[in-house]
């Protein structure tokens, strides 16, 4: 079987550099969220021979949605030929910004050294041409399989995937019982699969003050004075105790196995005026967002009320220091047993074409895993996939065409044991 697989795919190959070329060549930039319905059309269009029915969901309502930038998704889903699991590919659509530093045309998919440039190629519609690729050697193979298959082109996931795979969880699409299995074709290297994630909690933290005459500014209360006695406490106890902190967790890189916090932004004062020229006043507000990571072991109340209790010691010790705390968004950790069954078979199917066993990893960062696990209450999901971690979002992104090649036959590989129950 494992040979019978490997010549589908070698046969497939120049499709897979193609499909991924033209995947590619499509400016699905977020934000606004460009070319979302033509991305889609795309992939039904390829999947509808092999007897996909496809289905168009738009986002209406999510954040970004509008009748400029239609947030549209695709799900195509093969029915076999009697009951069964539903194995569930999904891929996000959308790209970031291509940024400066290109060598080459970001979007004109160009292969050089075996490998095919582009913004997106690595993340991820380099995963999304395997997936799909694989998937169709699957069915050529074994036409009369049970249960079910899926492929889905979802929107959004660079802006937190509310557009798209949240959407399709809360309308029951990608949820259970309708789906067992999830694979998540995200750039994490051959032979790497990813459990999951660690939490993530954002806030911004604003401190207030008087305004007054910058000549005179002890007739004022300086916010941004006080904020930086809040970002001294930070150094002096905060990240300190975020140091001391290591997960079980098979987070990458190995800084991330540690809690940590990142200040995204600063803001405070008066706006400079049309001239340039300073306003010569002092600050009645200053503000910053934090960007907390945390780990599996850590309870998100206990997270929230340390920055609190922070803020609290400093507004009891500090004359005159006045606090707002407010949330922005939060998500919990989650990762996948390594006994669940897609994880088992991705490892099977991974030891089998590459003669090594995968390595087990968590993403440092959040992905559309967490409104899987979180909304649709699916726990049997991972990311798998071609590319290079390190180049997304980078100039010169790029995945090579033999890791893709690799990756659909342990796809296709992984599928047939989940449908077959055997590799």
């Amino acid at each position: 079987m494992l040979d019978a697989i490997g010549r589908a795919i070698d046969s497939r190959r120049d499709e897979l550099v193609a499909l991924t070329r033209d995947l590619v060549r499509m400016p699905t930039i977020n934000p606004p969220g460009e070319g979302y319905r033509e991305c889609c059309e795309l992939i039904a269009r390829r999947l509808q021979p092999r007897g996909f029915e496809a289905t168009f969901v738009r986002a209406e309502g999510a954040p970004g949605d509008s009748d400029r930038n239609p947030r549209w998704n695709v799900v195509a889903r093969r029915e076999g030929r009697g009951a069964g699991a539903c194995v569930h590919f999904n891929g996000h659509i959308d790209v970031v910004e291509t940024g400066a530093g290109w060598s080459v045309d970001p979007f004109a998919a160009e292969v050089v050294d075996g490998k095919v440039f582009g913004r997106g190629a690595c993340d991820m519609k380099g995963g999304i041409a395997a997936a799909i690729i694989a998937i169709e050697a699957f069915i050529d193979l074994f036409p009369e399989h049970d249960g079910a298959i899926e492929v889905s082109g979802t929107a959004d996931e660079e802006s937190g995937g509310y557009g798209g795979v949240a959407h399709l969880a809360e309308k029951g699409i990608l949820a259970k019982p309708r789906v067992d299995h999830v694979i998540i074709p995200e750039p994490l290297n051959k032979d790497r699969i990813c459990l999951g994630h660690r939490g993530a909690w954002w806030a911004e933290i604003e401190t207030k003050g008087r305004i007054a005459h910058g000549s005179m500014p002890f007739l004022g209360d300086s916010a941004i004075r006080h904020m930086g006695a809040v970002l001294s406490a930070f150094e002096a106890e905060l990240y300190p105790a975020l140091a001391g902190r290591r997960t079980d967790m098979p987070v990458v890189p190995d800084g991330a196995r540690h809690s940590t916090m990142n200040v995204n932004s600063v803001h405070g004062g008066l706006a400079e005026g049309h001239s340039g020229f300073p306003a010569a006043c002092v600050a009645d507000s200053c503000r910053i967002v934090i960007d907390r990571r945390f780990l599996i072991e850590e309870d998100l109340a206990a997270v929230k009320d340390e920055v609190r209790g922070l803020l609290d010691r400093l507004a009891a010790a500090r004359p005159q220091f006045r606090y707002e705390l407010r949330d922005l968004w939060d998500v919990l950790p989650t990762m996948t047993e390594r006994n669940a069954p897609v994880v088992r078979s991705v490892a099977s199917a991974v030891e089998t074409v590459l003669g090594r066993a995968p390595d087990y990893v968590v993403s440092p960062g959040t992905y559309d895993q967490k409104h899987i696990d979180r909304i649709g209450r699916i726990q049997d999901c991972i990311a798998y996939g071609p590319g290079i971690l390190d180049l997304a979002h980078q100039p010169d992104e790029y995945v090579v065409i033999d890791d893709m090649v690799d990756s659909a036959k342990i796809m296709c590989l992984a599928t047939h044991h989940l449908l077959f129950g055997s590799m």
